[in-house]
């Protein structure tokens, strides 16, 4: 198995909640375990764009997400915010990679600044302490100099800026596609298989002509 076997799962308050769902799924499909987080916000955000209705309570989500997904049981863990005792918490029971999609500029902030106010952000400072992956996926429009600051602060600390900009050079077709590119982007990064998107130039050939 390439990429990761363990894999935090974060979702906070911005828009974009589609590349998070998309993203748990296919972790699940990959026989990935994901220890995944939400913010109050983000549960806002997946009610308004999405038909998805999540309980709030993180048991309940938890069987929820696992029937939504098909995940095998144990296959998803979801923690509360302020779920100290969670794996995520902890250096020593940390997965080896950590996503947050969407990435709030609230939350962008917080883990630069090593903020620890609740579980993600010290699920992430955890990440950046380890020197395992974070890959943070911030949808904002326009950016301010103070986001830029951020993510540039944050890019130097070894996380992965990866703004939920999708390319239409595999031509989509649907909304579905546009989701797609993005998440299979982020599965590169993790090194997680995925066939959602060819790499660039798998299917073109150049002739000697060109």
């Amino acid at each position: 198995m390439s990429g990761p076997e363990r894999i935090t799962l974060a979702m906070t308050g911005a828009s974009g909640a589609q590349y998070g769902l998309r993203l748990l799924d296919c972790l699940i499909q990959e026989d990935r375990e994901v220890h995944f987080l939400i913010s109050k916000a983000a549960q806002l955000v997946v009610a308004t764009e999405t038909d998805v209705s999540l309980p709030s309570k993180p048991q309940a989500m938890q069987s929820f997400l696992s029937e939504y997904t098909g995940a095998a049981p144990g296959q998803i863990r979801v923690y509360g915010k302020e779920d100290w005792m969670a794996p995520v918490a902890s250096g020593s029971g940390a997965p080896g990679a950590m996503v947050v999609v969407p990435c709030s500029t609230g939350t962008l902030s917080a883990i630069a600044t090593g903020a620890c106010n609740n579980l993600i952000e010290r699920a992430a400072d955890v990440a950046l302490k380890e020197r395992r992956q974070l890959i943070l996926v911030p949808r904002e429009s326009p950016y301010s100099s103070i986001h830029l600051e951020n993510m540039l602060k944050l890019s130097n600390l070894g996380a992965v800026i990866v703004p939920a900009s999708p390319g239409f050079y595999h031509q989509p077709q649907t909304i579905d596609d546009l989701i797609d590119f993005v998440v299979a982007r982020i599965l590169n990064l993790l090194n997680i298989p995925q066939d959602m998107l060819p790499r660039w130039g798998e299917h073109h050939q150049v002739s000697s002509d060109d």
